[in-house]
């Protein structure tokens, strides 16, 4: 295994978002996207409007729920646990406290302080290390960066985990998701060795349509699972933990000593439940929005999407183009057009890229107006790029 200061050397991009090579044409790509119409990616702007809708029409003298308690979030957890077919759920203010403590549980139940998961996992990269400064829980990077766990990863692991986590889809890689067999497989791998699995699940509705399955069923391969309300689903913020009752009564517990049993919680979850009702019959309409995206990507020059099809309704486009020559270009477009393609790009190894989630907005942009504005960074491309790297 390598280890985790080894895996970022190799992959620039594991760093997070990191700084664009011209902070110039950066400028100019936020001040472009600012001033659009259209986005190809997302659910529109995030605003205060958004709870003002939520709350509108429901009884104000409902009472609110109060560290946790109170019917209001006890029957919504009940929802989110018979929807990922598990025994109970919590909610939390946040997935990176709903998935440190779960760690730390499967952690506390094993004995042992280490735990498998993907070199670009968020855990690993996003979270400023806090699960080994809070928990003293240390890593094991699994598999290669640039592609998904397999199971040969689980075979030839020679230490001692307490807990596998899994993300579906892996965003880092563009959202590559591995079979449904192969998942099969990974599962039985950790019941053999006696490794409890964990799902990432941040985008897990996003990755029904493809699986063709319903989230109690992908939930089965798991013994814990943590979704998101914010991601696909556009929601306020928060996130659901879910697994057998002894699990998520000891997240309770954690969740009170990492200060997130709030005095009250209803803002998050009643937007968590509203989108989750509006948004999760839509997910396989997004999925096929991405896939024509993508296609209209691939066909321009010096670009490329990963994966080739989508698998979810989102990706990630390559270019050889240096970050700030793909700022300028996208920039430039999006002033000519009116259509945003991206909100940044990243450096990633010899290519910039960046990445689309596909959600409402797509649909308000007139088709004409998305073929336009795809000819248009075409052209743009075309002029940047030599001929032998179109």
């Amino acid at each position: 295994m390598n280890s985790a200061d080894e895996q970022k050397e190799k992959n620039p991009s594991s760093g997070g978002y990191g700084a664009s090579a011209s902070s110039l044409a950066a400028d100019r790509l936020v001040a472009a996207n600012r001033s659009a119409r259209y986005w190809l990616a997302g659910t529109g702007p995030r605003t205060v409007g958004q709870l003002a809708e939520l709350l509108d029409g429901m009884d104000k003298d409902l009472p609110a729920d109060q560290y946790g308690t109170g019917e209001i979030i006890e029957s919504f957890q009940r929802e989110m646990a018979a929807l990922l077919g598990k025994e109970a759920a919590v909610f939390f203010p946040s997935g990176t406290m709903a998935q440190q403590i779960a760690m730390r549980i499967w952690c506390d139940r094993k004995g042992t302080a280490r735990v498998a998961y993907h070199p670009l996992c968020h855990l690993e990269i996003h979270e400023q290390d806090g699960l080994k400064k809070l928990h003293g829980i240390q890593p094991v990077l699994l598999g290669a960066a640039d592609r998904l766990i397999a199971p040969e990863d689980v075979r030839a692991m020679k230490e001692e985990v307490s807990c596998l986590l899994l993300e579906l889809p892996q965003r880092e890689i563009g959202g590559e998701l591995p079979a449904w067999a192969e998942l099969e497989e990974l599962a039985a791998l950790c019941r053999e060795r006696g490794i409890p699995l964990h799902l990432d699940g941040a985008r897990l509705f996003e990755a029904l349509p493809y699986y063709g399955k319903t989230a109690a069923e992908v939930c089965a391969l798991f013994d814990s699972v943590y979704i998101s309300f914010y991601k696909g689903l556009a929601g306020i913020a928060g996130a659901v933990l879910a697994g057998d009752a002894k699990l998520t009564e000891e997240a309770k517990i954690w969740k009170r000593r990492h200060g997130g049993d709030l005095i009250s919680l209803y803002p998050y979850f009643l937007s968590g439940k509203a989108a989750l009702d509006r948004r999760l019959p839509r997910m396989n309409h997004y999925w096929q929005g991405a896939r024509k995206l993508a296609a209209a990507f691939n066909r321009c020059p010096g670009l490329s999407t990963r994966p080739a099809e989508p698998v979810t309704n989102m990706f990630h486009v390559h270019t050889k183009l240096a970050p700030g020559e793909l700022e300028a270009v996208l920039a430039e477009v999006t002033e000519e057009t009116g259509v945003v393609f991206a909100r940044g790009v990243r450096p990633g190894g010899e290519t910039a890229y960046f990445e689309l989630s596909v959600g409402d907005s797509l649909d308000a942009i007139p088709e004409e107006t998305r073929t336009a504005a795809f000819d248009r960074l075409a052209e743009k491309l075309a002029e940047r790029l030599p001929s032998e790297g179109r």
